[in-house]
């Protein structure tokens, strides 16, 4: 693996190979050989393209049903959203946290859309509007331990194939659950926020989203060096969104969506069609910085 990179995407100048994999990402020219994609029995759906990615909706029909906090222990319940074709094996499955006083639907729009590429989601509640990051990363265990062993939907599920992701606190709170669980495939914190400033013993592989003008948790003093303290022998990419603010994912928020869903792709499913995608990663006026440790190992 080499050292992380850094581009930074408004400057006009761009590497020559940069832009052309770019080009050859959004056409889809990309996408594995035949032989690769026998080799990978996690492997699901078409072969990625930007359009894809970038669309409301991905290439399975889903189902969801509500979880009540009457029915689990450790969160306060929520909603599963989950792939309704059972002709592709099992799926990996992504537990999300809303972030402080917030309720799951503010931002429920990811649940539909991840599980639409091939996951099953639980956007969960959590016990109380104020819990702290520590407690919002035990809940994220919680309801992925329930969703592979009580949850209707467990037959659906490839319980080695885990990953969280959360919101301001329940961003600080996915990075909490990395630590404590280190077998999870990947981690989303967005806007993340943590009194916690050092994350030297993440290794599960760990995408940051934060937003440029976040006021809440700046990204100067989160977000940053929540990404510099893992260590570069991890996996790790850190996404900084243009003139964002702390609540970019409380509405649909296309670069969010994209990068959240190629990084699952290719760390839950093991999906290498998807590493252009995340090297070099995504570019255009929406996009401040983006950081990354390329290739992927």
């Amino acid at each position: 693996m080499s050292a992380p990179t850094t581009t930074r995407t408004r400057p006009l100048a761009r590497v020559t190979r940069l832009a052309v994999a770019t080009v050859l990402a959004a056409a889809g020219v990309l996408a594995a050989a035949p032989a690769q994609a026998a080799d990978n029995p996690y492997e699901r759906g078409p072969a990625p393209t930007a359009a894809l990615l970038e669309a409301s909706r991905g290439p399975f029909a889903t189902a969801s049903q509500s979880v009540s906090s009457l029915s689990v222990s450790g969160f306060g319940g929520g909603v599963i959203y989950y792939p309704t074709s059972t002709s592709e094996g099992t799926f990996g499955a992504i537990a999300i946290s809303p972030g402080y006083t917030a309720a799951w639907s503010s931002i429920s729009w990811l649940g539909p859309r991840i599980a639409s590429h091939g996951f099953v989601v639980i956007g969960i509640e959590t016990n109380s509007r104020f819990d702290q990051p520590d407690s919002r990363g035990r809940q994220l265990l919680a309801a992925l331990d329930y969703l592979v062993q009580r949850s209707s939907v467990r037959g659906r599920i490839d319980g080695t194939r885990l990953a969280v992701a959360g919101h301001s606190m329940g961003g600080g709170g996915s990075l909490e659950a990395a630590v404590s669980r280190p077998s999870l495939q990947a981690a989303v914190p967005i806007a993340p926020w943590n009194l916690d400033k050092t994350w030297s013993d993440v290794r599960v592989p760990t995408l940051i989203i934060g937003g440029e003008s976040d006021s809440i948790a700046p990204v100067s003093s989160h977000s940053v060096p929540f990404y510099n303290s893992i260590p570069a022998s991890s996996e790790k990419a850190y996404l900084e969104l243009n003139g964002a603010s702390h609540f970019f994912p409380q509405t649909v928020n296309t670069p969010t969506g994209r990068q959240l869903v190629a990084w699952l792709k290719r760390f839950v499913d093991n999906d290498t069609r998807y590493e252009p995608f995340l090297c070099p990663g995504p570019s255009g006026y929406e996009i401040e910085e983006y950081r990354n440790t390329c290739p992927s190992a």
